[in-house]
């Protein structure tokens, strides 16, 4: 088997937030095919425990720990280089020291990198020579750009700077990388649309998928309440989940309680931020912090929602749901790049009053909640299963040429 060098900008485990579950995947995926050796950040403490997880599926891991407040400290070095402030704050030298090592070592390896900050240690002339692909997921320099617009001075033009730099960083990755890939074929049109025509024919896409056996609408165990409830699922340290429940609970909940008094809503994730705990101060709002299992949350809950306002991509949040056949009330951002059945399509909102009213109508009869949750597993099964939608990343590097050539680096 060939040998494989994979760089993440996270730890790839456990699959518990939208990129780990992408990466993780796409590791699992590429274990069978190569021999991988893996370089990744550990961004939070609990997760140094999963290196023996992670050495299930490569020969050699190495994992760095990222200290956020000395890594922003290194960031402010972009201010003064002309770079984005992600790179130095994703450099590592012991990142840098195992990639020379691997690639030194198996001198015919290809490369994988997860996200556009990890690029910078495999891009120039020197490793020209080997196969690689790059997995942007989203395009970042866009998120940057909506950043921006919901922050005031001196912050929106630090978050303006980095989107025009880190889209810089994204054409001139997608220039060396053989490969470009997206996470779904709307993010891939969209980078299209910014790179040279020559160009165009090396940028795919890889959509995400759900364990579906996992997420599965026959899962037994959910949560007792009750009252009904809705429920929101996601890393509640990100800023695009903390502004959606923050707008939700402002400008929606008030006047959904008007109709449904006892109605409760679960925040679900870890990490919450100072301004997702304080919303608890609202009656019938319910922050749970890490749980070991957001299923349980998805099965007891009527519906879930999804009420991005800041997005790019796919929504690992809404396949879950889908997938265990629940319905659901989510903004235009969160339904970008999913089949969304016709059953479903009407409550894709993205005004309060009409979000509010769509939660209403679907509360208002459990057999719309069957009839809208049967179609979504369906889409799921058809459309969003891992072992179906990472075909196109073993496709991304001829693995069935590599296969013939079983010569090792």
């Amino acid at each position: 088997m060939k040998h494989l060098l994979f760089l993440c900008h996270r730890i790839p485990f456990p699959p518990n937030k939208g990129d780990k579950i992408r990466s993780f995947n796409m590791l699992k995926k590429l274990s069978e095919n190569y021999i991988v050796h893996l370089a990744a950040f550990v961004d939070d403490p609990d997760d140094w425990q999963h290196k023996i997880k992670l050495e299930k599926y490569c020969a050699s891991v190495c994992l760095v720990n990222l200290n956020k407040k000395l890594a922003t400290i290194k960031s402010a070095i972009g201010l003064i280089s002309n770079r984005p402030l992600t790179l130095p704050y994703f450099y590592s030298a012991q990142i840098a020291e195992f990639t020379d090592n691997v690639l030194s070592t198996h001198n015919n390896a290809n490369i994988f990198v997860f996200s556009s900050s990890m690029g910078q240690y495999v891009d120039g002339e020197k490793h020209s020579h080997l196969k690689r692909v790059i997995d942007f997921v989203d395009v970042d320099s866009d998120k940057w750009l909506q950043y921006s617009k919901k922050k005031s001075w001196p912050m929106n033009w630090v978050y303006r700077r980095e989107a025009a730099l880190l889209e810089k960083e994204e054409l001139r990755l997608a220039a060396n990388f053989d490969k470009s890939l997206f996470v779904s074929p709307q993010e891939a049109s969209y980078f299209e649309e910014l790179v040279p025509q020559k160009l165009r024919n090396k940028i795919g896409f890889v959509l995400n998928g759900v364990d579906t056996k996992y997420f599965s609408a026959s899962f037994y165990n959910k949560l007792e309440e009750e009252q009904p409830f809705l429920a929101f699922t996601g890393a509640m340290d990100y800023w695009a989940n903390v502004d959606a429940v923050v707008w939700f609970v402002k400008k929606v909940w008030p006047q959904l309680t008007v109709a449904y008094p006892n109605l409760k809503f679960y925040i679900v994730g870890g990490n919450p931020t100072d301004e997702v705990n304080a919303l608890e101060a609202v009656d019938g709002i319910v922050v749970t912090g890490r749980v070991d299992d957001v299923r349980p949350y998805i099965k007891g809950a009527s519906l879930c929602i999804a009420p991005m306002r800041i997005a790019r991509g796919i929504q690992n949040k809404v396949l879950e749901a889908m997938a265990m056949g629940k319905p659901m009330v989510l903004t235009s951002m969160a339904a970008d790049g999913i089949l969304i059945p016709k059953e479903q399509q009407k409550y894709i909102t993205d005004t309060a009053d009409s979000f509010c009213e769509s939660i209403i109508d679907i509360l208002s009869s459990e057999n719309k909640q069957a009839v809208i949750g049967k179609a979504n597993i369906a889409v799921i099964e058809q459309n969003f299963e891992w072992k179906s939608t990472l075909d196109s990343l073993l496709n991304s590097f001829d693995i069935q040429k590599n296969n013939k050539n079983t010569a090792s680096g």
